[in-house]
């Protein structure tokens, strides 16, 4: 019985240390996503027009998509986000 109890207390321990680690990582991905969510704030307060948001954007997504795994190019993107636009930001 002794066996089975370890066998047990074994498969707990590693699953809650895995779980554990796990938790770490989605925390520090998230925090380097604010990050980059922050930088990606920062570079377009800057910005006085249209076409310096468009630059600076794709200057950030150039510096950042390799960490983020973005499938989309900027240019599509691009389009997604000023297909959220309506009358009332205009």
């Amino acid at each position: 019985m002794q066996a089975v109890d370890t066998h047990e207390a074994i498969k707990g321990a590693l699953l809650e240390y895995i779980q554990e680690r796990l938790e770490e990582i989605e925390k520090d991905l998230a925090m380097s996503h604010q990050e980059k969510y922050a930088h990606l704030e920062d570079v377009l307060e800057s910005s006085v027009d249209e076409e310096e948001v468009k630059v600076a954007f794709e200057q950030w997504y150039n510096e950042h998509q390799s960490d983020l795994d973005l499938s989309e190019a900027p240019e599509d993107l691009w389009e997604q986000a000023l297909s959220h636009l309506d009358e009332s930001h205009l």
